[in-house]
């Protein structure tokens, strides 16, 4: 009986062993791999905070960045007003010889219409236009009038030839 004892008591000290040693292995492996995704995490953490810096920058010039211009439209909520604005301006893709504020004929019976714009402040646009094969770029003025309609005027152009 006390050879049994003695047999179960070794046993039972190797298993401990054992399992402190398996343990002790798989939190060390643990313990490297949080210090690989705090490693991963720091590194997503710093391209996040370039990429908001990016994009800061890319957005200075854009209405819904400038509080000047906010102030300057007084009660008109942009988001209302700039859909509008852009409903206008493709509305004008739909005319014949394409649309007005592009100041290019139809070449190859192709028109010109605005693809893209964005808004840079209460008073100027900045926009893309092609006919699928010339492409360009187009600044707007553009004014809200008292009976809330909007005035456009093409202040400058520019054509990329292939």
């Amino acid at each position: 009986m006390k050879k049994a004892i003695i047999y179960l008591f070794i046993l039972s000290l190797l298993f401990n062993i054992w399992q402190y040693s398996f343990w002790n292995s798989d939190i060390k492996n643990l313990k490297k791999e949080i210090g690989v995704v705090k490693a991963k995490n720091n590194l997503c953490q710093d391209s996040i905070a370039k990429l908001n810096f990016i994009l800061e920058d890319a957005n200075y010039f854009s209405l819904e960045t400038n509080q000047d211009a906010i102030d300057y439209l007084g009660d008109e909520n942009i988001d209302v007003y700039i859909p509008y604005i852009k409903e206008q301006i493709n509305n004008m893709n739909s005319q014949p010889k394409g649309n007005p504020l592009v100041p290019m004929d139809p070449i190859d019976g192709n028109k010109f219409v605005i693809n893209k714009i964005k808004f840079i402040n209460h008073r100027w646009i900045i926009g893309d236009f092609s006919n699928g094969q010339i492409w360009g770029e187009v600044i707007l003025k553009y004014f809200i009038n008292e009976d809330k309609t909007v005035s456009f005027e093409t202040a400058q152009h520019i054509l990329y030839a292939k």
